[in-house]
């Protein structure tokens, strides 16, 4: 999920890679459809945020107001950094550790009715390949 930058004042010998316009554009393409993943979900929980709360509360996790926030800074705020390219591999470190938390609290498909099983238990492993990067 990071990207490569130049790095200039690295000296002879150093084991920075050099970047190109072709890998430039790749990271960009790539930070974008990663972006895509966070970034509108985190805008409409600020739209929705007493939705966002209650749903978070009836998962049973306390101080659901806090954790709304927090999870609007992570997709809006981590997402945009990783989208405009500032600071990227720690962007997409926040995101993955936010991800890895969130995931097993809200896609516990093995405490979901029959019926919910099969659509859980694929954005569960979804959201893992995301965290793997």
């Amino acid at each position: 999920m990071a990207t490569l930058t130049s790095n200039a004042h690295a000296g002879a010998g150093s084991s920075a890679l050099a970047t190109n316009p072709a890998h430039d554009a790749l990271a960009l393409i790539g930070r974008l459809l990663i972006a895509i993943l966070f970034v509108p979900g985190g805008w409409a929980k600020i739209g929705g945020f007493a939705g966002t709360a209650g749903y978070i509360a009836s998962k049973g996790i306390p101080l659901p107001e806090v954790c709304a926030a927090i999870a609007i800074a992570a997709e809006l705020g981590l997402g945009l950094l990783l989208l405009v390219g500032w600071k990227t591999r720690w962007a997409a470190l926040g995101l993955a550790i936010f991800v890895a938390v969130i995931t097993p609290l809200f896609h516990n498909y093995w405490a979901m009715p029959e019926a919910q099983v099969m659509m859980q238990k694929q954005a569960f492993f979804k959201n893992f390949a995301i965290v793997g990067g």
